[in-house]
């Protein structure tokens, strides 16, 4: 199917109302998450997966994408008017964005942000039309020994550009592993670290980790910082950014889409180190590098364009070869396996309503943000006042039911709040979660990839090295590795990670 006939298609199934409203919903919904924070898309979504399962997987997928992307818009408004990011990837913005709401340009700032999200948006959801059949036609050549490598680079990138040390990212990712590893061998059908209860023979439902540790978890640390919040919101006057505005901030829109659309579809990258970097290389080439942290337009319209355009190509690696990028795109393939839809080269063959409507809502929902955001700014403002008490009980029966109804099971419940605990001891020592999803999933697939290639090779381990395409992947993750013990590589990835906190 040719690009041109798959939009058409695409068009047809995300304007049927159904899609079209829930996608609506989702990129509302999505805002208002990124107002809100401390909550953050994995968290929201991770509660609302199980109650995903009764719609169509496009309907489904259409509104888990839209909240997604739509936390990026909501994250750069509380950002701009309050100082406070509603998400990480908007810490960046709050640098020049709170700056220039001090000095009476608070609509211009959310104007900049709004105009550069919405184009980036729509260059990233036309990256996807182009490039992703594409590297799905690529990807049917691959075999178990490729993908297995693959794997492995992406559990090493994800560690390497994960906040804090590398030796927690490294723990987090090794206790993802053996989490996935618990319930029955699929091999030799022994049960592996069930401690002989029937409960864990089909192991450790991924929703229920994933729904403790962002969900309840978020919840703990967001009751614990409730005293820290402020409700001082600056004054929004015009909206219309001026004509020198224009001029400052149409190269950086283009050149911050550039660098999103290219860091979103590496593995473990995400929309923070998208927004960092094009935020760093306008402060590096700006003839006045002074000026940023000042309330200099450049510093909001890049770091908003990047985020945004990394918001939709990370779902390129997800949808082509299987393989999720980041937390939240493990999420993603987890409501399209629950669903029967194994993501990966030949979901474009199988499903091709599901991929081309998914792509083409992304352009619908940026433009249903450009006319919520702008519009709404004081709605939004104003959300961030409510209470979290008030809140967090709504959201702690939604987490309950939504995990309860997944199996019908009471132990999902405890294990949940189990892994709520740990989420809420992983905030307050620092471990950022991400490896540990992102290894719970990867893992056992690494696994089965690797008994794979095993056995077509009657056991020779060189099979990982006679291919061109799996030996230029491993070499790529040992070089990330050596890269990692230069002490001029960990001082700028310390510096930089340090900035973006």
């Amino acid at each position: 199917m040719d690009i041109f006939n798959g939009l058409l298609l695409g068009f047809s199934t995300a304007t049927t109302p159904e899609n079209f409203l829930y996608c609506f919903f989702g990129v509302f919904l999505g805002t208002a998450v990124g107002v809100l924070p401390g909550l953050g898309p994995i968290a929201t979504i991770s509660m609302l997966l199980p109650f995903t399962f009764g719609l169509p997987i496009d309907t489904a997928l259409i509104m888990l994408a839209g909240i997604f992307y739509g936390s990026q818009y909501g994250g750069s408004t509380t950002a701009i008017l309050m100082n406070i990011p509603g998400e990480a990837s908007s810490v960046v913005t709050t640098l020049d964005g709170h700056e220039m709401a001090k000095q009476g340009k608070a609509g211009r700032a959310l104007a900049a942000a709004a105009i550069g999200s919405f184009f980036a948006g729509t260059v990233g959801t036309l990256f996807i039309a182009i490039s992703a059949p594409l590297l799905a036609s690529f990807a049917l050549t691959f075999g178990p020994a490729e993908y297995f490598s693959l794997i492995v680079l992406g559990l090493i990138t994800s560690m390497v550009l994960t906040s804090g040390s590398l030796l927690t990212a490294f723990g987090m990712a090794l206790f993802g592993v053996l989490l996935g590893m618990i319930g029955t061998d699929v091999n030799s059908g022994a049960a592996r670290y069930t401690f002989d209860s029937a409960n864990l023979l089909d192991g450790l439902d991924f929703v229920v980790v994933a729904t403790g540790i962002f969900g309840l978890g978020d919840v703990l640390a967001n009751l614990e910082n409730e005293r820290n919040r402020v409700a001082s919101v600056a004054t929004v006057s015009s909206l219309f950014p001026t004509a020198d505005d224009w001029r400052r901030m149409s190269a950086p829109i283009l050149r911050g889409t550039g660098i999103g659309v290219l860091v979103g579809v590496l593995p473990g990258a995400g929309v923070l180190l998208a927004s960092f970097s094009a935020y760093a290389l306008e402060k590096k080439i700006s003839r006045h590098p002074e000026q940023f942290g000042k309330g200099a337009i450049e510093g909001v319209a890049a770091p908003e364009a990047a985020n945004n355009a990394a918001a939709q190509t990370c779902f390129i690696p997800m949808l082509t070869l299987g393989l999720p990028g980041t937390a939240t795109m493990a999420l993603m393939i987890g409501a399209l396996v629950v669903q029967g839809v194994q993501p990966g080269p030949e979901i474009l063959t199988q499903q091709p309503a599901l991929f081309w409507g998914l792509v083409v809502s992304m352009w619908l929902g940026n433009l249903m943000l450009l006319f919520l955001n702008l519009p709404l700014v004081g709605m939004w403002a104003k959300l961030i006042s409510v209470p979290y008490h008030f809140l967090f009980p709504v959201i702690c029966v939604f987490i309950a039911i939504g995990v309860y109804s997944i199996n019908n099971n009471v132990f999902d419940v405890y294990m949940m709040a189990l892994f709520g605990v740990l989420g809420y001891f992983f905030k307050k020592v620092g471990a950022e979660p991400a490896p540990l999803i992102l290894a719970m999933i990867l893992g056992p697939m690494a696994e089965e990839y690797l008994r794979r290639a095993l056995l077509i090779s009657h056991g020779d381990p060189t099979v990982f090295f006679t291919s061109p395409l799996s030996l230029g992947t491993l070499i790529v993750a040992f070089l990330l590795l050596l890269s990692i013990v230069s002490p001029r590589f960990r001082k700028v990835r310390e510096e930089g990670l340090q900035e973006a906190d």
